[in-house]
């Protein structure tokens, strides 16, 4: 066994790893401050509109129902995948030795993970949701109380949590090979690849909990199919509310979905015939699109939200005008 020092630490078969590489960065000279540039207002973009309607659903008590609440759930967590990849980000393009430490790097495998995980569980009781509205109108009232709407929010949270406490403690304890990850960002599964030894538990664990989501992501898809159905056998105007409702929605999950499984199938499977630029594109896709899209899309399409806004944003205007008049000066 060969043992060696670094920095005062002992290192053995060059299995302790202080510090990540991310590879996925290139060299872009000056044009790293346009990115920088780009990168930040597309942050500031996704801080201001999510927190826009954050704060319209909790002032106005005309939008404390259900499906409101988990839209503001679902923002909230759009801020808090924003900010666990955003800031690393902006320091990495700036940055010559693209290096992240393993703390950080645990930590933002941490805020991902559950973010994705919040993500798709928010959408999965957002259909429930519409489904009891929709399919089960006269009953809605009764099984779908504020009581129930707390649990299920709370249960979003609370379940990924744990899930990626669970992950992390069998990935962190690894002894790796290598410490360069081929991302922008740190990933749970490149990290296991990184290990020396055998790695069956870790990806049972994993497979299982990508196992679980799909079949969610399985619910959801059935259950627009049921309100599909209803929304096509009643008149023309229930239709038509019932669509301009669901669109918003099934868009939402449709290109997250998207994002989120190409990068599990590059991750498991190893694309070779994707160019490196647009695989690591895709890779983060889901964590800069989703929650630029969210806002934008609910937004757009609720009128009752979009109205909301129009009102709060008018009156801050109205606010910020001068009154007009003059004060003489002797």
């Amino acid at each position: 066994m060969k043992y060696f020092k670094t920095k005062g630490l002992i290192r053995i078969n060059s299995t302790y790893v202080s510090y990540f590489t991310l590879s996925g960065y290139f060299d872009t000279g000056l044009f790293k401050y346009l990115y920088f540039v780009v990168i930040l207002s597309l942050y500031v973009l996704i801080i201001g509109s999510n927190l826009l309607l954050i704060v319209v659903i909790c002032m106005n008590r005309s939008l404390h129902e259900p499906m409101y609440l988990f839209l503001c759930s679902l923002f909230v967590n759009e801020l808090y995948g924003s900010t666990g990849l955003f800031p690393i980000l902006l320091v990495q393009i700036l940055s010559d030795i693209h290096t992240v430490s393993a703390p950080l790097c645990f930590l933002q495998i941490y805020c991902v993970c559950t973010y994705g995980s919040i993500e798709f569980l928010n959408l999965a009781i957002m259909s429930y949701d519409r489904y009891l509205a929709i399919c089960c109108p006269l009953h809605f009232n009764t099984h779908m109380t504020y009581k129930k709407t707390a649990i299920l929010i709370a249960l979003t949270w609370l379940c990924p949590f744990i899930g990626i406490v669970v992950l992390l403690s069998l990935s962190v304890p690894l002894q790796l090979c290598g410490n360069i990850i081929n991302k922008v960002y740190c990933d749970n599964y490149s990290v296991v690849k990184l290990a020396c030894y055998d790695t069956t538990v870790n990806n049972v664990y994993g497979l299982t909990y990508t196992t679980v989501f799909l079949c969610i992501v399985s619910l959801i898809l059935y259950s627009y199919m049921k309100i599909l159905r209803v929304c096509f056998s009643g008149c023309k105007q229930s239709r038509q509310k019932a669509v301009s409702t669901c669109t918003p929605h099934l868009a939402s999950l449709l290109n997250f979905s998207f994002g989120a499984f190409f990068d599990i199938i590059q991750n498991r499977f190893d694309i070779k015939n994707v160019s490196n630029i647009v695989g690591i594109f895709l890779s983060f896709y889901w964590l800069t699109c989703q929650p630029l899209f969210s806002p934008v899309m609910y937004g757009l399409n609720m009128s009752k939200l979009r109205s909301m806004c129009k009102s709060l944003l008018l009156s801050s205007v109205r606010k910020c005008r001068p009154c007009g008049r003059f004060v003489q000066l002797e």
